[in-house]
Formats: C-alpha cells, sequence, structure tokens
C-alpha cells in the first residue's frame, strides 16, 4: 500500500469533497491556474474603464474615484468592486494553486521550473495591487505609501529617500504620475513576462476556465461588489494619522509587520521566506526517471508524440539518418518528465506487430519498455483463473492496483495511463481477459497533465492512435481515483466483474439458442 502523508491526504479529501459538490469538469481546485487567468481578464477590463475616468495628478485622483465610486455607482463603482475582488481573487488562487503543487508533491523534480519561476510572479501581482492603493490617494494610499517608502529606502540600491516626499510635503503631480505609469502599463507588461517564463516548459497551456465556472465566478464577484462595494477612506492628509484602516489583507499583509520590526528586518524576513519558498523543490530534490529514447529505426517522424508531450520536450527536426521520411522527433532529456505518454502516442506501440521478436517501438521509456509491457501483460493474462477474467492497467501516480491483484483479476501499473497503447486493451481482450478495467489520476487531475485526456480521445474520439471501433467497448471500463480512492476503486471493479459475467452468460444462452435452433 502506498503511503501518503497527512497533508496530501486531507487535501485530496478536499477535492472529493469538491468533485461532488461541482462534479470534475467544474471544480475550481483543478482549474486555478485558468481561473487566475480569468481574474486577470476581469482586472484588465475592469481597469481600463476606471482609467478612462481616473485623474493621474496629485489632487484629482481622489476626487475621480470618488466620482465612480458614488456618482457613478450603478456602472463605475461596480467596475471598481470587480478591480478590487478579482484582484484579491486572483491572489487567492495563485496562493491555493502554489499550495496544491505542494500538497500533492508536485514542486519539486522536473517541475522546479514551474515552481521557482510561480514565486515571483506572485510577487509582481502583490506590488501591482500594491501601486494600485497608492492611486486611489486616500488614507489608505497614504499609508501604503509611506511605509512603502520607508522599505524602498531601506534597500542600499536606492539613493536618498522616498519617504521624505511624505513626511515634508514635497508630493508633485510628477511622482504620482510616475506611480500611475507603474501600475498602468510598467508593472503589467513585466507580469506577462513573468508568467510567460512561468509556463515556458509547458505545451497545451489552457489560459482559459470553464465556460460554467468562469461564469459562476464573476457572477459571484458581481454580486459581492453589489452587497460590499469597495469605497475609499477619507481623503490624504499628510498632517494627520488615520485612527482606523481597512486593509487588504491579500496584498497589504506585509504593512503591519513595520510596527514591530524596522524596514531592514521586515526586508531580511520577506526575502528569507522568498527563498525559502524558491529553493523548496531541492528540500529535498526529487529525482525524475530516465528520459525517453527515440529509435529511429521505428519512427517515420509523424509527430504525434511532439504533440501530445505535455512538457514540450519533444521537437519534430529534419532526418539525420538518410530515411526515406522526411523528419524526426528529438527528446530533450532536461526537459522529459519520463510520463511515458509519448509511448502510448507512438502506431509502433502496437502488441500485435510481432511475436517472436523484441517489440521496439518509434519512442520508448528505458525503465520500463514496450516489449516488457507486453511480456508482462501476456505473463498476467496467462495466470489469470476463473471464470470471469479482469486484467487492471493502473498508474504509479494514482491508487495502487497491486492491492487488486487475486486469482481473476491481473495488474498492471504504467507510468502514466496516457502511455497505454490503445492496442494493447484489444490485445488483452484477445489474449484471454475477458475484461479491462482502466484506473488512474482522477478526472482532471492527471499527475502529468494530459495523460487522462489523450487516453479518452484515443478510446472515443479519434486521437490517433485509436482504440479500433471493432473493440467491443462493454468489455472496457474506466473509473480514476487517487491513492485514497480504494474503496471506490474496489466497488467499481466488482461492479463491472459482475457485468462480465452477465455478459459471458449471455453470450452462451444466446450461443447455445442458436445451436438448437440450427
Amino acid at each position: 500500500m502506498k503511503s501518503v502523508n497527512p497533508i496530501k491526504r486531507g487535501y485530496l479529501a478536499l477535492e472529493e469533497w469538491f468533485n461532488i459538490s461541482f462534479g470534475p469538469e467544474w471544480n475550481p481546485l483543478y482549474h486555478l491556474g485558468t481561473l487566475t487567468f480569468f481574474f486577470f481578464w476581469v482586472v484588465l477590463v475592469s481597469g481600463i474603464y476606471l482609467f478612462i475616468f481616473f485623474d493621474t495628478s496629485l489632487s484629482g485622483a481622489y476626487n475621480s474615484v470618488e466620482y465612480l465610486t458614488h456618482d457613478q455607482w450603478y456602472f463605475g463603482g461596480v467596475m471598481r468592486s470587480l478591480h478590487r475582488y478579482a484582484s484579491d481573487a486572483a491572489v487567492a488562487t495563485i496562493i491555493l494553486h502554489m499550495f496544491r503543487e505542494f500538497a500533492l508533491d508536485r514542486y519539486r523534480g522536473f517541475r522546479w521550473f514551474s515552481w521557482l519561476t510561480g514565486v515571483p510572479t506572485l510577487w509582481f501581482v502583490i506590488t501591482l495591487g500594491i501601486t494600485g492603493y497608492w492611486l486611489v490617494w486616500d488614507e489608505l494610499g497614504l499609508y501604503v505609501a509611506v511605509l512603502s517608502s520607508q522599505l524602498m529606502d531601506a534597500l542600499p540600491i536606492v539613493q536618498g529617500s522616498m519617504a521624505s516626499n511624505f513626511l515634508e510635503g514635497h508630493l508633485t503631480d510628477r511622482f504620482f504620475t510616475l506611480m500611475g505609469f507603474l501600475h498602468l502599463l510598467g508593472q503589467p507588461v513585466l507580469l506577462i513576462f513573468a508568467l510567460w517564463i512561468h509556463v515556458k516548459r509547458l505545451s497545451h497551456v489552457e489560459v482559459s476556465a470553464p465556460r460554467g465556472l468562469a461564469i459562476g465566478s464573476f457572477l459571484a464577484l458581481l454580486a459581492l461588489s453589489f452587497i460590499w462595494p469597495a469605497v475609499s477612506h477619507a481623503p490624504a492628509d499628510l498632517h494627520k494619522v488615520p485612527a482606523v484602516l481597512n486593509l487588504d489583507w491579500f496584498y497589504l499583509n506585509i504593512y503591519p509587520v513595520l510596527d514591530y520590526l524596522t524596514a531592514g528586518e521586515t526586508w531580511v524576513l520577506t526575502i528569507g521566506i522568498t527563498t525559502l519558498l524558491m529553493i523548496m523543490p531541492w528540500l529535498p530534490p526529487k529525482k525524475t526517471g530516465a528520459a525517453a529514447v527515440v529509435h529511429l529505426d521505428e519512427c517515420n517522424g509523424c509527430g504525434q508524440c511532439a504533440v501530445d508531450c505535455p512538457f514540450d520536450a519533444i521537437s519534430v527536426r529534419t532526418r539525420t539518418d538518410g530515411a526515406r521520411w522526411e523528419y524526426e522527433v528529438v527528446v530533450e532529456d532536461k526537459l522529459c518528465a519520463a510520463c511515458g505518454i509519448c509511448v502510448g502516442s507512438c502506431h509502433s506501440s502496437n502488441p500485435f506487430r510481432s511475436s517472436t521478436k523484441v517489440l521496439e517501438t518509434g519512442i520508448d521509456m528505458p525503465q520500463f519498455p514496450i516489449d516488457d509491457v507486453r511480456t508482462r501483460t501476456r505473463t498476467a493474462l496467462d495466470a489469470l483463473q476463473g471464470n470471469t477474467k479482469i486484467i487492471v492497467f493502473g498508474c504509479d501516480h494514482a491508487f495502487d492496483v497491486a492491492e487488486l491483484q487475486d486469482p481473476n483479476v491481473a495488474v498492471l501499473s504504467f507510468l502514466c495511463t496516457g502511455m497505454l497503447p490503445p492496442t494493447l486493451v484489444e490485445y488483452a481482450l484477445k489474449n484471454g481477459a475477458d475484461g479491462v478495467f482502466i484506473t488512474g489520476c482522477r478526472n482532471g487531475d492527471c499527475y502529468y497533465r494530459y495523460g487522462n485526456i489523450w487516453m479518452d480521445k484515443r478510446f472515443n474520439e479519434g486521437r490517433k492512435p485509436v482504440l479500433r471501433e471493432r473493440v467491443d467497448r462493454s468489455r472496457i471500463a474506466v473509473f480514476r481515483g487517487a491513492v485514497t480512492d480504494g474503496k471506490e476503486i474496489r466497488d467499481q471493479l466488482e461492479i463491472f466483474t459482475n457485468q462480465i459475467a452477465r455478459l459471458k452468460e449471455d453470450a452462451t444462452i444466446s450461443s447455445s439458442r442458436e445451436i438448437e435452433n440450427a
């Protein structure tokens, strides 16, 4: 039995509750990245509208925001609230996304780059929000501006004193306009660049949340905007200390620390936490399996493996071995996640191709070659006993299918179910299995991102290599579950076994009737 740490077990239980409530397709915990992009779009659209009416001068900023909030409450006020709450929601989804990757141990090994670049991206978002609070230029904006200046003054790279602008009342329109430029153009450009770097090593990156989830999230933001509209504090007054400030803890959580620590100590704390987060993939490091290997003798350069690779580790290039094919595929070892999805993509991964010699495919996994897959499948099938013989294909990152081993149940676990060639299912049904039961990571949550999706498309939607139409789908069942979903998987396997038994019984009765009528 696979060991599961309490954090992972608790998080999987939470995701299961969300699956029950929303279904896998709309489970927000499966779409935290795309939801973040959606909230960014809401922030962008609402921000553009607010900018149309915003006065970037020191004297006019507060009044222009008040006009939008109160005189144009029916639209401008709603836009301001949407801008505020979508910004908060983006930070919330980013933090949840980071915690999810940590809880499920998806931040180390080949994923180190995404984690390492994701931490500074969060800080880009937070600093963008901080400058947004400056621009309102109310008591909270002044509070943020003064303390931000103190923090900047503590850095040895900053010459002069920014804080003196506020303490001595020398703040000018030019300085304020500069902050407006940073918030409206400079910082967003940096954020876009940081996001591009963050997803650079991924392919098939989704930036659009499921429509239903996006609509539901927007309606929730809209309802919050009407129920609890965003409003300003009193106008900024350099000669007055505000008695009460309503902080936005998503963005301004560091400022109360300055009541207890100096600016320098606050920087040490902040940089220390950031550094710790960034080096977490190596505390301790996680080894990635051997990279996929290309066998040009069996590769025709079709490029399907390159299309299916979730981590952009495979490229198509001009042929180098003089074969009649125009192209070949090349694996970038440092990018390979060792998922084996490329093996399932290759038409040469066909166990029917030869029964005597070693089976080779165009691209293979050294730690679990396709020939071993066929051999172990055949061995498992030969060992099956009983009237109803079932073979279970599972995934190394989901429930341990070895626990399902039984005289009438054979098991084989893959690096990912996306590694499973569709022809292997047909092969198993033709060589002793009455039924094929496939399990793996939960729907919508493949450890390698696209293993489940590609497998389903190969089986049902004609994605190459396809599961041929002549294969009896009634003898195939797919039920996915996490490492903690053993009971549900056992129950579904029992239901499937009984279903296969009935199919065999019906086939026997039908055959007997045909003999009697002959």
